[in-house]
Formats: structure tokens, C-alpha cells, sequence
């Protein structure tokens, strides 16, 4: 018997899990594995435009992004410089290793109590959510559980024709959890998000790319707990496509799964995979890729903005056509992931379902993408979980308080077309939410 049952090790589940600690609460996360709880499945980066917003506000109210930001960061940068403070954002890259090492140490100084297993089943009586049952046969009894799936309910990963089921390289997806949700009779759709190859660092020539250093002095993410002392700072390089990549890709366009059919799921606008950005943007020569380090003394680089279902052939090819990559050596392939998620208008602003009492969703599963939106809902799930059991007042921020307002506000009243992600431009209250 618990508190509160928080499925899913990603950033909306230890935010979560965190804010329930933090008020003297019972807490146990389920997980598949304990080692990639806090683990930055796409790119090592937090903050961005609209986004670092987000993760202040965490920090603010006590959450734990920033901090493991600060552990890991080997590169800040604030963009949008030329503009206004309200729309200012800071960006950092991190040592992927590092930012999942630094928040599986914060939960480790809690009494948080992290399970290996899988969730199959709820245990609901009389529309109230009661506990869930483990695929161990086991059924842990809660007063409120925290659903956190991220892109691993019922996720299917796709290359080309190639298609497996799981929701990360190397992972499986909760197949059962999401039949039993569809029993619910709950208002449910797909969407799909999409990932690059990752590639040898010292396969790269980097001599002929434009080199972006980061920004000195070195600023830090949290303002709650500003970090005693940082990482070493590396730079992070540019380079573009051409046009006989382009060519490459519009010859072979129909063999990408987002084209073939495959998939029924809608993809996010903002973060559009190459052969989106070559079919509907055509008249554009290049389009810039940022080369990433995935870590301090780590020989990989992830290539933001070359995100791909093309075949692992043609990847190759086409990731061979651009300049400095001429021989790079992959790593890991690039694929596209579908999973299931409930139409937001469903849920309060509290993030509890209408539904089914007690029982409250937050992240992807939201309909939301990114690592910040989701540790935003996390938080806002976790507090009003454990305030509901402590006959707490809600936590409910409004559009004109702060941007985790703006997002609930937009995912419960309007709902989502596709996978949403923070902007500022989202907040008519602009100029009196800053941070």
C-alpha cells in the first residue's frame, strides 16, 4: 500500500514521484528498468525557446530538471538575445549519461521506492482508480495513481519497412496497460515523434563545419539551487544539406514509413523529420543540421534536424552526402515511433481524469512533446495528488501566472491536432509571466 503509484521512470514520472516525497507521501515508481529512470530518450538538450520557461517554473516549485541540467550541462547558450527578457530562453546541452545519473541520484536521497516491472492492469472500483496489478503477478494498492507512459504505450518504432514493437531503442512498449485503457472506453488516438541517426564522433570532420561555442560565463539553468561547480564546456558544430541530399531523399521518399502508410499517428509540426522539411519546404537548398555531443568523453554525436523512418540504406546515404560527414560511421539508426495517448479535454486542470477518479495522466500521454512539458505536467500531477490525500488546496496555475498554466490550460480546453510543445507565442500574458 502506497500513497501514490507513479508508472513511468521519464521526466513527467520523478517529477512526480518527487513532488508526492516532497510532501511527506508514500511513493513508489514502476518502471521496465531502474537504470534509464531520468533517461533523455531523444536529444541531450533541455530548455530552448518556450521550453526553459517551463523548467524554471519547475524549479521554482521544487522540482528537479534544473538541477540535473546544471550535473550535466556542457554547453549553455541563450538564445534570442536580440529581443526581450520575456521571450529570451536558455539552452543547454548535456551529457546524456550525466542527466540521467544526476536525477537517479536526487530520487536515491528520497524514500522513494522504484520498481522493476511492468504495469498490465488498474484495479478499479466504482470509477475509482485503487491500485495496479505488476506483470509479477503482483498488485500494489494506492490511493492515487500517476500514469506516465511517455511513447511506450502500445509505441511501435519504425525503419523503412521495418517495423518493432517498443518505444525506445532497446525497449519494450506497455502493450497490456493500453488494452486496458481502450476497455476504459477512453477517448484515445495515435501520434508519432521521430528520431535521427546517431554517428561516431571520430568519423566526423569537423574542421569544415561552423564551430558554436557555448556562452561565457558559463550561466546555470536553476535558480533555486544554482550549482556549486560545472562540467567541462565543449562546443557544438553546424553543418547543412545540399542538394544532392535532398535528391537522395525525394528519390526515396516513398520508402519512408511516414509516407509509405504505415503510419497513422501525426507527427509534430515544429520538429519535422527531413523528408517532411524536403517535401514541403523544396524550394529551400539546405537545411541546417546542429552536430551534438552526446557526452564529455563520449564518441557520438547526435545530428538535430535530420530525424528519419527512411530505410537504414538510404540514411546512410543520404547522411554520407552531407559535408563533413562524408564517412560517418552509425552507430545507431534513425526511426520514427507511434503510441497512444488520451484526448486532453478529458482531464482537470489538477491533471486527474474525468473519467476515473484518482487517477491522473501527465506527459506524452497528454498529447504533449518534449522532455520540459512533460516534467511541467509531472510536477502539476504529483502535487495535486498528494495535496488531494492531504485535503490540500489545488495547485492550479492559470494562463496569467505561468506558462505550465498556458500549457494545461491550452492541452484541457482546446485539446491537441497534433503533438504539442511549449512557445512563448502561446502566452497572451507575455510580459507578465517572464522569468
Amino acid at each position: 500500500m502506497f500513497d501514490v503509484v507513479v508508472i513511468g521512470g521519464g521526466h513527467a514520472g520523478v517529477e512526480a514521484a518527487h513532488a508526492v516525497y516532497r510532501q511527506g507521501l508514500s511513493c513508489c515508481l514502476v518502471t521496465f528498468s531502474i537504470d534509464t529512470v531520468g533517461q533523455m530518450s531523444c536529444n541531450p538538450a533541455i530548455g530552448g525557446l518556450g521550453k526553459s520557461h517551463l523548467v524554471r517554473e519547475v524549479d521554482a516549485l521544487g522540482g528537479i530538471m534544473a538541477q540535473a541540467t546544471d550535473k550535466s550541462g556542457i554547453q549553455y547558450r541563450t538564445l534570442n538575445t536580440r529581443k526581450g527578457f520575456a521571450v529570451q530562453a536558455l539552452r543547454v546541452q548535456c551529457d546524456r549519461d550525466e542527466y540521467k545519473k544526476a536525477i537517479q541520484e536526487i530520487l536515491s536521497l528520497s524514500t522513494i521506492e522504484i520498481i522493476e516491472d511492468e504495469v498490465v492492469d488498474l484495479v478499479v472500483n466504482k470509477n475509482n482508480a485503487e491500485g495496479v496489478v505488476l506483470a509479477s503477478g503482483k498488485t500494489i494498492a494506492a490511493k492515487k495513481i500517476i500514469l506516465t507512459t511517455g511513447t511506450f504505450l502500445n509505441g511501435v518504432m519504425y525503419t523503412g519497412d521495418t517495423n518493432t514493437k517498443g518505444g525506445r531503442v532497446g525497449d519494450k512498449s506497455a502493450i497490456p496497460l493500453s488494452k486496458r485503457l481502450y476497455e476504459l472506453d477512453l477517448p484515445m488516438g495515435r501520434l508519432k515523434t521521430g528520431t535521427p541517426a546517431r554517428i561516431k564522433l571520430t568519423s566526423i570532420n569537423l574542421n569544415v563545419m561552423e564551430e558554436q561555442p557555448g556562452e561565457t560565463p558559463i550561466p546555470h539553468m536553476s535558480l533555486l539551487k544554482p550549482p556549486t561547480s560545472q562540467l567541462r564546456q565543449i562546443p557544438c558544430y553546424i553543418t547543412r544539406t545540399n542538394k544532392q541530399t535532398h535528391q537522395i531523399i525525394a528519390d526515396n521518399t516513398h520508402l519512408s514509413a511516414m509516407y509509405s502508410g504505415q503510419i497513422s499517428g501525426i507527427g509534430p509540426r515544429y520538429c519535422p523529420s527531413i523528408e517532411d522539411k524536403v517535401n514541403r519546404f523544396y524550394d529551400k537548398e539546405s537545411h541546417q543540421i546542429f552536430i551534438e555531443p552526446e557526452g564529455i568523453n563520449k564518441d557520438l554525436v547526435y545530428p538535430n534536424g535530420i530525424s528519419t523512418s527512411l530505410p537504414k540504406e538510404i540514411q546512410k546515404e543520404f547522411i554520407c552526402s552531407i559535408n563533413g560527414l562524408e564517412h560517418a560511421v552509425i552507430k545507431e539508426y534513425g526511426y520514427a515511433v507511434e503510441y497512444d495517448f488520451v484526448d486532453p479535454r478529458n482531464i482537470k486542470k489538477t491533471l486527474e481524469t474525468r473519467f476515473l477518479e484518482n487517477f491522473y495522466l501527465a506527459g506524452q500521454i497528454n498529447g504533449t512533446t518534449g522532455y520540459e512539458e512533460a516534467a511541467a505536467q509531472g510536477l502539476i500531477a504529483g502535487a495535486n495528488a498528494a495535496g488531494a490525500i492531504l485535503k490540500k488546496k489545488e495547485l492550479v496555475l492559470e494562463r496569467n501566472e505561468a506558462y505550465i498554466g498556458v500549457l494545461i490550460d491550452d492541452l484541457t480546453n482546446h485539446g491537441i491536432t497534433e503533438p504539442y510543445r511549449m512557445f512563448t507565442s502561446r502566452a497572451e500574458y507575455l510580459s507578465l509571466i517572464h522569468i
